[in-house]
C-alpha cells in the first residue's frame, strides 16, 4: 500500500480528476502514481507533457529499447510498479516475452542484440554510480547510436529514474499489468514467464 493515500477525488483539480478517471476506463482502476503526483498538479501536467514527447514518433529512441531500459532502472530502484508497468509496455511493444523476464540478468544472458546490451550497460552505470560515468562509457554508445540518440537515451534514464525513485520511496503498488515472482535479489522482480506473462498481457488488452 502507497505510504500516503489519495485524496477523495474533489480534492484534486477538474483536469487531475478527467485524467484520473479516464485512466480507470483504460486500466480498470486509476494508478497508484497518478494519485501521488496528482497532489502536485503543475508538475503533474509537466510529467505528462514530458511523457508525451518522449513517447512522440519522432523521439530518437523507439519504445521498444525504452521500455526494455525502464525495467531494469524499475528493478535497480526497487520499483515494483515501475516493473509491472514497463513489462507490459515492452510485450505490447515487442512480443518478446523472454526478454522481458529476462532484464535482471542481461549480463550472462543471450537474448540480447549488442545495441540493446550497450544501452543497459549506460543505463546501469548512470542509474548505479552517475558520478562515474567516463568518456568510455559514452563513446561505447557510438557504434549503436548518434549523439541525438545519446542525448535521448539519457534523458529517458534521467526522466525513469526520477519516476522509479519516486514511486518506490512512497511505495506505490504494482497494478498487475504483468505476473511477477517472489522477490529475489533483483529489485522488483522480472517478469514470470512467457507462458504466464503473455497471458497477463492478453488478460489486460481483453479490458482495454
Amino acid at each position: 500500500m502507497a505510504r500516503i493515500q489519495p485524496r477523495p477525488m474533489a480534492g484534486y483539480p477538474w483536469y487531475v480528476r478527467w485524467f484520473l478517471r479516464r485512466q480507470e476506463r483504460k486500466y480498470g482502476a486509476t494508478l497508484t502514481p497518478s494519485y501521488l503526483w496528482g497532489r502536485l498538479p503543475g508538475a503533474f501536467l509537466g510529467m505528462l507533457a514530458l511523457l508525451g514527447i518522449f513517447n512522440g514518433r519522432r523521439f530518437p529512441v523507439g519504445s521498444e529499447l525504452r521500455s526494455l531500459v525502464s525495467i531494469r532502472i524499475a528493478q535497480l530502484n526497487g520499483c515494483a510498479f515501475c516493473v509491472d508497468l514497463n513489462a507490459y509496455n515492452y510485450l505490447n511493444a515487442s512480443g518478446a516475452a523472454e526478454k522481458a523476464a529476462d532484464v535482471a540478468r542481461w549480463h550472462e544472458s543471450t537474448v540480447y542484440d549488442v545495441t540493446e546490451r550497450a544501452a543497459l550497460a549506460y543505463a546501469e552505470k548512470v542509474t548505479e554510480h552517475c558520478s562515474d560515468v567516463t568518456d568510455a562509457d559514452v563513446e561505447a554508445l557510438r557504434p549503436h547510436f548518434s549523439d541525438d540518440d545519446i542525448t535521448a537515451l539519457t534523458a529517458w534514464i534521467g526522466f525513469q529514474n526520477m519516476s522509479a525513485k519516486f514511486n518506490s520511496a512512497l511505495g506505490a503498488e504494482e497494478h498487475g499489468f504483468c505476473e511477477f515472482p517472489a522477490r529475489q535479489g533483483d529489485g522488483a522482480g522480472a517478469a514470470k514467464g512467457t507462458k504466464d506473462t503473455n497471458a497477463g498481457v492478453a488478460d489486460k488488452r481483453n479490458r482495454s
